[in-house]
Order: structure tokens, then sequence, then C-alpha cells
């Protein structure tokens, strides 16, 4: 077959034009006798890295077995943006109206936990409810980025639950502490990459009864949308997070119970409620 110089420019062109996903890889962070390390998920072992591998961390030849480790959120951000109302499902019948951008806000990045973190209920709130979310991290420096270019900057994908304090929330004139108190907001298991994060299905458990379940595909603002609006007001770094939103209803969680949040090729984010202080 005979191609002329036409051809490959219209192949060239086809290959631009596809999603430009991270090859598929399985990241952690993890400590380990007071050191927290990266490292990637390969089996039954760690792989240790030198950095975060957004940041090119290398492996070290350095290997850990998970079962000896305390596994942290897969996470190290400097900003954490949330996204309020972005699936109709979970818009109330109040007269509350879409905007025509994300209804976007932020909480404090050193306030996340883990997945073998315990959520704590605050003991002066009497109504914390879940709120099971795709988050999807930064791969590279973001300012001024098109929609179209913004799967450039997408590196990987994780789960999250914000949980809420529903009375704080009410209560407050902003939600910087009924949404980002210390003990609120999982992260993990684990940091994937290779992940189309346009059609992820999530599945969440409340003491392993299914209570929300739906797919990214279906987010009013999608997370290319959400990058590059995000970034034409901030500057966006390397491992910053960005959650979906949530979707359906939220309920609330008592002391004792277990949420699970499943995300297709991410796995399961498990943790349980204590009492606060």
């Amino acid at each position: 077959m005979k191609y002329n110089y036409k051809h490959f420019l219209s192949l060239a062109m086809m290959v631009l034009l596809l999603p430009s996903f991270a090859s598929a890889g399985t990241y952690v962070r993890y400590e380990q006798g007071g050191k927290i390390s990266w490292g990637e998920l390969k089996g039954d072992l760690i792989l240790e890295l030198s950095d975060a591998p957004y940041l090119g961390g290398r492996e070290t030849g350095n290997t850990v077995k998970p079962s000896i480790v305390r596994m942290l959120a897969p996470v190290d951000p400097k900003d954490v943006y949330m996204t309020a109302f972005n699936y109709k499902d979970h818009i109330p019948p109040a007269n509350i109206k879409t905007t025509p951008y994300p209804g976007v806000f932020m909480v404090p990045a050193g306030t996340l936990i883990g997945p073998e973190d315990n959520i704590v209920h605050p003991s002066d709130s009497a109504n914390i409810g879940y709120e099971a979310e795709t988050v999807i991290v930064i791969g590279k420096r973001a300012k001024d980025v098109s929609v179209e270019d913004a799967s450039d900057y997408i590196f990987g994908v994780t789960a999250g639950n914000d949980v809420s304090v529903r009375d704080w929330i009410d209560a407050d004139i902003q939600w910087f502490r009924g949404k980002g108190a210390a003990g609120l907001n999982a992260v993990g298991p684990v940091l994937q990459t290779g992940l189309d994060y346009k059609n992820l299905t999530l599945t969440a458990r409340l003491n392993g009864e299914v209570r929300q379940r739906g797919n990214t595909s279906n987010m009013i603002h999608n997370f290319d949308e959400m990058v590059s609006y995000i970034s034409k007001y901030f500057v966006l770094n390397p491992g910053d997070i960005i959650w979906s939103g949530t979707i359906g209803t939220s309920e609330k969680l008592n002391v004792g119970d277990t949420y699970e949040i499943e995300i297709e090729g991410v796995g399961i984010l498990k943790n349980e409620i204590v009492q606060g202080e």
C-alpha cells in the first residue's frame, strides 16, 4: 500500500486528538518506621520510589510488603479543590440552579486522611454525612489551560469521601470548617494512572449496603472543564487534587459505621467512623 504525506498528517492529527492518559500504574504513599515514602504497587510488593510519581520519582531498588507498612493517602497536595452540586441527582429540589461554571471551593490539604485511618466524628456535631467522590491528581503546573488541553495535566485518579458536618455548614457563613476539619476527608487507597477518568463507575456502601452509585460521564462540569476553569484563576501544581462532587443522596453517618467507596480500577477506600474527643 502506498502512503503519501497527507496520509501521515491525517494519522498524526488523529493521535493528537486522542486522550493523553498516563500509562497504567498503581502508586501508593506509605509510612514505615517514621519515614514517609512513595512507591509503585506491583503484585504483593511495593517498589519504593525516590519521589512522587508525578514528580518523576524513580525506583530506588528497595521493596517492602504492604502488610508491614501503614498506607497513607496516596496524594500530597498543596491545594485541594472540591466541587458542589456537580451531579444532577445530588441537587436538592429547593430551587437550586446549576451555574455555567463549576461551584468550586477549597479545604486544607493538611487535614486529609488515608485508607487506614478512621473518620473522626466531631464531638460538638450531631450530624455528619458521607459524600463519595472521584478525585483527580494534577501531574504538572497548569495555568490558563484550555478545556481541549486539560487531559495533558491530569496524572491519575483516586477515591475520596468528602465527609460533611451538616450542622456546621448550616451554622457557618462558609463551608471551610464543615467540609475541611481534620479527620473528615479520606482519600485512597491508591493513585491509579491509565484510567479513562471521563467514564468511571463509583459504588459506595454504608455497612455493606449500597447507598451511592454513579459514573463520571454524568458530571455536569467534567474534569477537563474544571481543570480549565480553576487554572484560569489559580495555579494548579503537581499533586494538587480536584474532587468531582458527590452523587445521589448524602445520609447521616454514626459512630461505629463503616463507609466504603469503590471505583473501577482504583479499588476500595474503606473507613470506620469513630467518636472525636
